[in-house]
């Protein structure tokens, strides 16, 4: 297994076994939040727009969208490109991120006005969770940090919103693997004027069963509540696993660290258990991204925000495979 390593500073390429690898910086760049397969190479989402490589990922150029951060990008049904972006847009390729057209539909909406970041003074907010039908290239879901989740049913034409238990604050989505109308979606404590009691229910995992149209909330009982990274394996049993923080700011410099933890659900949200190990319960460092790991079903390639990638398996054995890198924001296993 071979491991491209999207971080706070750049890309990093891991070969071979892993095991002791040293990584070699390919790429040099700031907040490399995506990183996925094309026909013929990768491409990255960064701070400063799209870059691409060949097969081997040693080699980066520019492709695009440099006015933006691209915070996520998808494929739909058809093998078209979509890309979430902060500040808030949306953009289509349909020739592998050669080229971007961007949704003005999407940016147009009513609902955009007050779309931010509560700081201070408030920042624009980022369409940081696609979803693409997995047979319908027409539908696709967008979520906005902080904003609600777009939904469009026509390609983009026309975008209708929603909010999962009224909460705007979206985080990742992802879709259930053997039934594209069951979604799933991390959420904080972020509203359009603030932060809201940190209380359950205000931040969390919700879950659709009719395409976004209603939302229930799966989080109940879980501790810390804040969620952010979530990944949902393609085999069965379809394991859904999530990382979550006591707080919205929570990371390792912290006095007693991040306090973070790593659940994981067979059973579509009804029943969560820890996968953390002694060592991460709770763990020190935050866990900035997840994916699951293409060698063992259930399993995850965890990245962590003092520079770590781990490999979880679903009885919650940790395995490092690499360290001293920058803040882990992106993973991508070929």
């Amino acid at each position: 297994m071979k491991l491209t390593i999207g971080t706070s500073h750049g890309i990093y390429s891991v070969d071979g076994r892993l095991d002791g690898a040293d990584p070699k910086l390919v790429l040099a760049c700031r907040g490399v939040k995506t990183i996925i397969a094309t026909s013929d190479g990768l491409l990255a989402g960064t701070r400063a727009g799209v870059y691409r490589a060949d097969a081997a990922g040693l080699h980066w150029s520019l492709s695009g969208l440099q006015e933006y951060g691209v915070r996520q990008i998808k494929r739909t049904a058809v093998n078209d490109l979509i890309a979430g972006t902060a500040p808030a847009a949306v953009f289509k390729s349909t020739d592998e991120g050669l080229s971007w057209q961007g949704f003005e539909s999407f940016t147009a909406s009513p609902e955009a006005e007050i779309w931010c970041l509560p700081s201070d003074p408030p920042r624009p907010a980022q369409a940081c969770a696609i979803v693409t039908h997995a047979s319908d290239p027409s539908r696709l879901w967008v979520g906005v940090e902080v904003g609600g989740i777009m939904h469009s049913a026509d390609g983009g034409a026309v975008w209708t919103l929603g909010l999962p238990g009224d909460n705007p604050d979206i985080h990742t989505m992802v879709a259930q693997p053997d039934d594209p109308d069951t979604l799933f979606v991390s959420t904080g404590y972020g509203r359009f004027d603030g932060l809201a009691e940190m209380v359950e229910g205000n931040a969390g995992v919700f879950r659709s069963t009719d395409a976004g149209a209603h939302w229930s909330y799966v989080w109940r009982g879980v501790t810390p509540r804040y969620a952010r990274p979530m990944c949902i394996d393609s085999r069965p049993p379809y394991a859904l696993t999530v990382a979550s923080v006591p707080t919205p700011g929570s990371r390792y410099q912290d006095d007693g660290g991040a306090q973070a933890m790593l659940f994981q659900s067979l059973d579509q949200g009804e029943n969560w258990q820890s996968l953390c190990d002694v060592s991460h319960t709770p763990s020190p460092v935050n866990f900035s991204t997840l994916i699951p790991n293409p060698e063992l079903a259930g399993g995850v390639l965890l990245g962590s925000d003092n520079g770590e990638v781990w490999s979880v398996s679903p009885s919650g054995i940790w395995d490092q495979l690499v360290s001293d890198l920058p803040a882990v924001l992106s993973i991508h296993a070929h």
